[in-house]
């Protein structure tokens, strides 16, 4: 395994494994995971509990000044999200949660916000990052490029266990649907929409587990790397 300092970047759309599967990678491989998929539900977090119109720019990006997000790792290297120097993991994994994410991340000023922190991240360390731009804008010099997707069928069952796991179940109908919103939204948006990046493998986990998924990527980073 390489000891240069080196990026990971793993796009994709919603619920098609990327947290998941970047976490188990940046394990085996002990290397950085950075979710920013996560960050944004913080900034996202934070305007639903002001009660802002999430599509509302000018009062996202006034109450920008009011957030400080911190990413702290415990002991078995998971990403804990503070908000304030509060814990906001779980609450930011709620449905509704999601499209106030996908709005703020629309708005120029939330990207600019973040972005550098991001990049800062990977200059100091090697980094495995998942996102819907990673690869396009945060780090388009990425060493490696990932697109990771699955039909959005399976992607709705999957998060629909996760709701259950946290007690938190839903129709799957309705997480079906806002599933395909979603796409649409991050594929639409006029500031950094959900594309492949042109130098990007693409990984289609429709028929895989867990475990011959991640088998997939690490076979890519490998490869990409220069490893085998």
């Amino acid at each position: 395994m390489s000891n240069r300092i080196y990026s990971i970047a793993v796009d994709g759309p919603s619920g098609a494994g990327k947290s998941t599967l970047a976490k188990a990678i940046a394990a085996e491989r002990n290397i950085l995971y950075v979710d920013t998929g996560a960050i944004y539900r913080t900034i996202g977090y934070y305007v639903f509990r002001c009660g802002i119109d999430p599509h509302d720019s000018f009062r996202v990006i006034n109450v920008l000044p009011e957030i400080h997000v911190d990413m702290v790792y415990s002991e078995d290297g998971l990403q804990h999200m503070l908000l304030n120097g509060s814990d906001v993991t779980d609450v930011i994994r709620l449905p509704e949660i999601s499209m106030y994410a996908s709005a703020v991340s629309a708005i120029p000023e939330v990207r600019a916000f973040l972005l550098d922190m991001q990049r800062d991240l990977a200059r100091r360390r090697s980094v495995i990052m998942d996102g819907r731009d990673i690869g396009t804008v945060v780090l388009p010099d990425a060493d490696v490029k990932i697109y990771l997707t699955a039909d959005v069928g399976k992607r709705a069952r999957r998060r629909l266990n996760e709701l259950i796991e946290r007690g938190t179940p839903r129709r799957y109908e309705e997480v079906l649907q806002e599933m395909i919103q979603r796409d649409w939204d991050d594929t639409h948006r006029e500031i950094a929409p959900l594309r492949e990046a042109e130098d990007a493998i693409r990984v289609d986990t429709s028929d895989l587990n867990f475990e011959e998924s991640k088998a997939a990527l690490l076979d890519v980073i490998r490869r990409r790397l220069g490893e085998e």
